[in-house]
């Protein structure tokens, strides 16, 4: 059996707690990068592009471009002959076409555009080539959508 010794004190002191190292602090998720498709400086297409992601076009396209529902960038190597449609569309480089935007179009100041611009929101920066008119006309109202109320007048005579 076990004695107790006298050099031992009376109320021992408990193990130190051993060290632990603290975790380290979560990173922040990555940045979420959306969907997109590059036409990169060396690629040249004719014919008609479509899809279902932003596109950013630095080569050269001929033919019809048609992103109704995403954004299309034109980057400042990028060289199109093409009719473009997109929700917003960007201009760095030059197209030679007519330009759809459902939401905006923007001309960057190193951007040419020969053709002409369709869009409720358009951007020029300063020192942009444009050639062509734009139309800023709002979209039509869907069917069944009320009418803004005119206010009513009404004249009594004496």
């Amino acid at each position: 059996m076990w004695k107790k010794s006298e050099s031992e004190p009376s109320n021992p002191q408990p193990a130190p707690a051993p060290q632990v190292q603290p975790l380290p602090a979560p990173r922040s998720p990555a940045p979420v990068i959306k969907d997109h498709a590059v036409i990169g400086p060396t690629i040249s297409i004719k014919g008609d592009l479509t899809g279902e992601e932003d596109l950013l076009i630095e080569g050269r396209v001929e033919g019809k471009i048609e992103l109704r529902k995403h954004s299309v960038t034109i980057g400042k190597n990028g060289r199109i002959k093409a009719d473009v449609y997109g929700k917003v569309i960007t201009v760095e480089g030059m197209v030679e076409g007519n330009l759809y935007g459902e939401e905006q179009l923007i001309v960057r100041q190193s951007g040419t555009v020969h053709g002409n611009i369709v869009s409720p929101r358009v951007a020029l920066e300063d020192g942009s080539n444009f050639k062509g008119s734009i139309d800023m006309s709002p979209k039509e109202r869907p069917a069944g959508a009320a009418a803004p109320e005119k206010p009513i007048i009404t004249i009594k005579s004496p």
